[in-house]
């Protein structure tokens, strides 16, 4: 008896120890991923394709039988040289107090700023005001939202030879965000956008915004997988490792949460399943160019590189550092007949509190399976403490969190097991 509790005892310290590891780990991954060495694992200075390089080293030190590369190419817009911009004379910070939309072409001058009346606003005015010589050149400034609600009007002024404005500057709440996901053109004229207390007034602004157009830049998609009892059918995990680079020479976005946090997952559970020989085969898919509208994972679907007929159930994880109780979710229309799996599970072990089931959008690497009626869900924890720092610079190792990464871990591992044992 006291053999066998000792065992019992041993046991359950080993299976403490093996779970702290893959908390040591997953951090370890992600204060790597999110460190200045990667430069925001965007393209200018390749920090994204150094990233994909570390993921293979940490795929094969996880154990897994085979890791790929799957290249494919894309163009993109980047900013890695000067990102200067003031108003009247006073110097703004890049990525606090201002930023530029992706497809921003470079631009280099003085301009006097052309502020719009949101009140008396006529597109008459406005267009008769820009067309006065003392507003030749001029920068545009307006609220974005407002911009939108009138967006032929300044779709015009974005556009050479339909007005002599030098650009636009919309203004924004903070956080300022910075995006990528429409960096594939240069648009004809720059798009700034600016806290609105920082050009409130403002008479004119110097700016001094170089950016750097790549055409078929190479990236690549990491692939690893893990053998199992069965190869008729397989789970994949994914989850992408790119993110939105430099914001000039100083700045870079780090992206702890996003998604470095859903890549470092991806890697304990290819060591969780290496260890254990899961009921069927296990693919484990770190994207790049998500944060460039999805082309990793539109590549992969285009050109799999295992049959898309074979997937029992594909999991996506994405900005899984934070700790909101609620966890969000998506799910394909063949993907939502396992819906009741997760609720379940979730309900019987308390892992979140609830789950939020939103509606299917483009907005992260399972689209591409979904509209191909993959069974798949796209699991996220947002609105968290974590959530404010989202696509800005301060999503980095201070500002990280991990409350919600044991609770995620055992969510998925129970779903594939209670799954597979459901012969689905």
């Amino acid at each position: 008896m006291r053999t066998l509790k000792l065992s019992i005892l041993f046991l359950a310290m080993y299976a403490v120890a093996v779970h702290s590891q893959d908390l040591a780990t997953y951090k370890r991954i992600v204060k790597q991923l999110s460190s200045a060495f990667y430069q925001g694992r965007g393209y200018a200075r390749g920090g994204a394709n150094k990233a994909g390089v570390y993921l293979e080293r940490e795929y094969r030190r996880a154990g897994v039988d085979e890791v790929i590369r799957q290249p494919f190419t894309l163009d993109i817009n980047t900013f890695p040289g000067k990102m200067q911009l003031s108003a009247d004379g006073r110097q703004l910070l890049a990525g606090r107090d201002f930023t530029v939309r992706e497809f921003c072409p470079s631009v280099k001058g003085e301009y006097v700023l052309y502020h719009v009346d949101t009140l008396n606003y006529s597109s008459e005015r406005l267009f008769g005001d820009l067309s006065k010589p003392e507003y030749q050149g001029a920068m545009v400034v307006c609220d974005f939202w407002f911009s939108y609600k009138h967006r032929e009007d300044f779709s015009r002024l974005q556009k050479s030879g339909e007005c002599n404005n030098a650009g636009i500057i919309y203004t924004w709440e903070t956080p300022l965000k910075f995006y990528k996901a429409y960096g594939e053109r240069v648009a004809e004229k720059p798009i700034i956008w600016t806290l609105a207390e920082c050009i409130r007034g403002a008479k004119r602004v110097k700016a001094n915004i170089e950016n750097r157009f790549f055409k078929d830049y190479e990236c690549f998609n990491v692939i690893a997988k893990v053998s199992g009892q069965r190869h008729d059918s397989c789970y994949v995990f994914t989850a992408h490792y790119d993110h939105i680079g430099n914001l000039g020479r100083k700045v870079y976005y780090g992206g702890a949460n996003d998604n470095a946090s859903g890549t470092a997952m991806l890697v304990t559970l290819a060591s969780y399943y290496a260890e254990r020989r899961p009921p069927f085969d296990i693919y484990f898919i770190a994207f790049s160019g998500e944060d460039a509208n999805l082309r990793g994972s539109n590549w992969f679907a285009d050109h799999p590189t295992l049959p898309l007929n074979r997937i029992k159930y594909l999991l996506n994880i994405d900005m899984i550092g934070d700790n909101n109780a609620e966890l969000y979710c998506e799910t394909s229309d063949t993907g939502d007949a396992a819906f009741g799996i997760f609720e379940d599970i979730i309900r019987e072990k308390k892992y979140f509190a609830s789950l939020n089931h939103g509606q299917l959008a483009a907005n992260s690497d399972h689209y591409p399976f979904a509209v191909r009626h993959i069974p798949c869900i796209f699991l996220e924890n947002k609105e968290g403490d974590a959530f404010p720092y989202y696509h800005t610079p301060q999503d980095d190792w201070r500002h990280a969190v991990v409350e919600s990464y044991e609770p995620l871990f055992k969510l998925v591992t129970t779903f594939v097991e209670k799954y597979s044992n459901e012969g689905r």
